[in-house]
């Protein structure tokens, strides 16, 4: 099953594919499409997994406050028809 993504980048709507075989998450397919690096995200994101013991609600929120100050906002997921 084919889904898309859609979401505003720098004041932009954009649009893209997304798989879960070729990406482990909504936000790795938005920063491969947007050439963003994911170093420190990735390291930071392992310590708070660490601490809050792999709270979703902590991740989840850690990661969509991430990608807003990168300048990502209003991120949806559809299905492609």
């Amino acid at each position: 099953m084919a889904f898309r993504i859609r979401y505003h980048y720098r004041k932009q709507q954009k649009e893209i594919g997304y798989a879960n075989d070729k990406h482990h998450s909504i936000y790795d397919a938005i920063a491969t499409a947007e050439g963003l690096d994911l170093a420190e995200f990735r390291c930071m994101e392992d310590q708070l997994a660490n601490i809050s013991r792999n709270n979703r609600k902590t991740m989840k929120e850690f990661r969509e406050e991430y990608f807003r100050k990168l300048g990502v906002t209003q991120v949806t997921i559809f299905k492609d028809e």
